[in-house]
């Protein structure tokens, strides 16, 4: 782990308060193909960095963390989803590359919640102000899921 990505790692432990995990996540830089077809089913989307279980962290190739706020504070973001998993006790961060029982509809509403408070907190840190989350602002899970 590079030593942009160790900090960026410590951030996201320190402003989230779990533990620092046993082994970091791996950063692995994507296309903005990669998101469209496996985070947003092949939709167009905005999506720079994806979480989807196991150890890898993907951001957008085009995402410079070490220049700019904004794209740090993605890498941040993803690290704290990264730390939820580990937190959960997901069995398949060892060796897989996604959730082994994926968290609910609620979970994972609350863990983007957490996620992006702990995003607009990293960038606050750095005496900016970016909007980060509002499409979270009304985000809801139907009864039972």
């Amino acid at each position: 782990m590079s030593d942009l990505y160790a900090t960026l790692l410590s951030w996201a432990v320190t402003l989230s308060g779990y533990p620092s995990p046993p082994e970091p996540p791996v950063v692995v830089p994507k296309p903005h193909e990669f998101f469209v077809q496996q985070a947003c089913h092949g939709q167009e989307c905005k999506v720079l960095g994806w979480y989807a279980g196991g150890r890898n962290v993907y951001i957008d190739e085009k995402l410079d963390p070490e220049d700019s706020l904004f794209a740090s504070s993605i890498v941040v973001h993803e690290m704290v989803h990264y730390l939820q998993g580990v937190a959960r006790g997901d069995d398949s961060l060892a060796g897989g590359a996604a959730f082994s029982v994926p968290p609910s509809c609620k979970q994972s509403v609350e863990w983007e919640h957490q996620a992006y408070a702990v995003q607009r907190e990293y960038i606050l840190r750095y005496g900016a102000f970016l909007q980060v989350g509002q499409s979270m602002l009304h985000v809801h899970c139907d009864a039972g899921s």
